[in-house]
């Protein structure tokens, strides 16, 4: 019998990322399992170039820049049949046409988490060190300071506060076990069982964020987790506490937030804010108590072609007749990033 036609793929997202995702080896191998044009990569599935790949395309590989997958681009892809995600959360990227046709649709979520608690597991250790205050001490007073000044400072017996059971909340928990730190976690949809297999004492947000030395915030950005972290709720964080956010600056009200660390209370390590960027004229750019970075937690630079290892290996597992490993299902997303 003859070989069989290899199934046809569309890339859409800004091109900008498709170099990095999938570099020359990755590339190789993907080309080895389906029929793509990598100088089309669609961000405007109106473009007539677009059109025409729509048209005979079986898999969609998408990334960051990628228009929404709706009713109209159903449409012009009668063939379709997976959708397969280098980026993390699809949440805003699937149509009700996309399910409702029963396409299946795999994300690079679980990849994208990793440098996620990598860069809080980083910020949970400099934070118990006070690195973050220390440097900017020395910074201005290039001394050292006194013995007794260090009295509060170490990683011994801290308690590490995880709001959120998600992917990065997990991999953080999981990374965190070497340390002689202890953790509390809240998720309404994780029960006292399954925190204690994580690693971690089942709290209530209120009593974690009372009994815990640093608090960091992976939950999804939902219309439950908007503001929860409210003025109140800060103000239970113990003097000398640490914020750590990584995860979207909604969940935490801005004003409240920005008052708490301006009068120097607690700190912060923040990854998002709200908005994003900050103005210009934002007093958290120049507190000594926040260490504040550019949305980089995530994915960057060759961390990027580990969401796209992840799609190759997905359509690696099509091509043997395999279920996908990182299938998303509908009816995750209200509770999922």
């Amino acid at each position: 019998m003859p070989p069989q036609p290899l199934p046809s793929a569309v890339f859409a997202m800004d091109p900008m990322h498709l170099p990095e995702l999938f570099p020359s080896p990755l590339m190789t191998r993907l080309r080895q399992l389906v029929t793509v044009d990598p100088g089309l990569v669609v961000q405007d599935f109106t473009d007539p170039a677009a059109v025409r790949a729509l048209a005979r395309a079986e898999v969609l590989i998408t990334g960051w820049g990628c228009p929404h997958l709706g009713a109209d681009v159903l449409a012009a892809a009668p063939r379709l049949r997976t959708v397969l995600h280098a980026a993390g959360s699809v949440r805003s990227l699937i149509g009700d046409a996309v399910w409702e046709r029963g396409v299946t649709v795999s994300s690079a979520v679980r990849a994208n988490a990793l440098p996620v608690a990598e860069y809080t597991l980083a910020a949970i250790l400099f934070a118990g060190k006070d690195a973050f205050g220390l440097r900017e001490r020395f910074r201005t007073e290039h001394a050292y300071p006194a013995p007794d000044e260090y009295l509060a400072v170490g990683n011994l017996g801290r308690r590490v506060g995880i709001i959120g059971a998600s992917r990065v909340g997990r991999r953080v928990l999981e990374l965190l076990r070497p340390f002689d730190l202890s953790a509390g976690l809240y998720d309404p949809y994780v029960d006292e069982a399954e925190a204690t297999a994580l690693g971690a004492v089942s709290l209530s947000l209120d009593e974690l964020l009372r009994t815990s030395d640093v608090v960091s915030v992976h939950a999804p950005d939902t219309p439950e987790t908007h503001r929860m972290l409210s003025r109140e709720r800060l103000a239970l964080i113990p003097d000398g506490g640490v914020l750590i956010n990584t995860s979207r600056g909604a969940l935490v009200d801005p004003e409240a937030l920005t008052d708490e660390l301006v009068g120097g209370r607690i700190s912060a390590v923040l990854d998002v804010t709200e908005p994003e960027p900050l103005p210009a004229d934002s007093p958290l750019y120049r507190l000594p108590n926040v260490f504040l970075t550019p949305h980089i937690a995530g994915s960057l630079g060759n961390e990027l072609a580990r969401l796209g290892g992840t799609v190759v290996e997905e359509l690696e597992r099509l091509a043997a007749g395999l279920p996908l490993s990182h299938g998303v299902r509908r009816g995750e997303l209200a509770i999922s990033a």
